[in-house]
């Protein structure tokens, strides 16, 4: 009897310690951008504690005004009270010093979608980051297995492709590498869950769901500008009302970024060489131009400070 009671406390012993290593309490994150500003946010709304690293401090000056700026954007609009803006930047901390990283449970990075800076980056975290810590990449397009060729904790390494603006929706894609456990997985859908994001799992192809999806209808749209067959405001307004959409492609291209929209169209382009994905001449001028969207004020739209259209 006595020692079936200490099988059965060695056994929850294992449990416990298993839960406890699983936990995330405290996650990192690689780059302050708009997509990284908005996974903080998110993260830090669940209750967790965020450490973003920037590479210089003209960043992290950067990067804190927009999130508190953004921020207070939503409380004018009544979708957020100071208290809580208060709350969630209290658990924000902000360095371009990476000895906290071995003190993090979890590690998203956030970067350009730039395969080489990537992996320099994965390359030196598997370096100082604990042995059983989940590396996540937010990339849109690029391939997981090829990142994480770089580490030495292949089955750690998954893809979370959030979507702009990262608070208010409410979907992440979970992409499985070839090496990806099935243990990372059901952590990551269990912290997806925790902070209020609905997983659809898929498996690693370029583009993977949302973004193969959305970038054939986005160049379209472009084209059909290019062509003179409608203006931008009524080639969004048709596809606003005629197929409920919450915004036009145009302005959602200006949301996304008009940058960040050409590197998907390349990647796409170059690896799949398919037209739908050859970038329309449009789009390359605007971004050749620095007019990238809402995040700089103008795209294909002109924006005030709140990012609303006002030409």
């Amino acid at each position: 009897m006595a020692d079936e009671k200490l099988k059965l406390e060695d056994l929850l012993g294992d449990v416990q310690r298993t839960e406890e290593k699983e936990r995330i309490d405290y996650v990192a994150i690689i780059g302050g951008g708009i997509m990284g500003q908005g996974i903080a946010q998110t993260i830090s709304a669940a209750g967790l504690d965020v450490l973003i690293v920037e590479r210089d401090e003209e960043q992290v000056e950067k990067s804190k005004d927009s999130l508190k700026a953004s921020m207070e954007r939503e409380i004018t609009r009544w979708a957020m009270t100071q208290s809580e803006m208060k709350s969630v930047l209290s658990r924000i901390k902000w360095t371009t010093d990476k000895s906290e990283i071995p003190e993090c449970d979890l590690i998203i990075e956030a970067v350009d979608e730039n395969y080489d800076l990537k992996k320099r980056i994965f390359k030196e975290l598997d370096s100082i980051a604990k042995p059983e810590t989940i590396f996540i990449s937010n990339t849109s397009t690029l391939s997981l297995t090829k990142i994480a060729d770089v580490t030495k904790r292949k089955d750690k390494i998954i893809g979370m492709h959030f979507l702009n603006p990262v608070p208010k929706v409410p979907l992440v894609e979970l992409i499985r590498a070839m090496d990806t456990s099935s243990k990372t997985v059901e952590v990551i859908k269990k912290f997806a869950a925790k902070i209020g994001k609905t997983a659809v799992e898929v498996y690693e192809y370029p583009g993977f769901v949302t973004t193969r999806a959305i970038v054939p209808l986005l160049n379209e749209a472009m084209y059909i500008l290019l062509e003179d067959v409608a203006t931008a405001k009524d080639i969004d307004t048709a596809m606003r009302l005629g197929y409920n959409f919450n915004m036009g492609p145009l302005e959602m291209a200006d949301t996304m970024g008009l940058d960040e929209v050409l590197a998907w169209m390349e990647t796409l382009w170059s690896t799949l060489g398919e037209p739908r994905y050859r970038p329309c001449p449009i789009l390359r001028k605007l971004v050749r131009e620095r007019k990238l969207g809402k995040k700089s004020g103008e795209g294909f739209f002109k924006y005030d400070s709140d990012g609303r259209i006002i030409s």
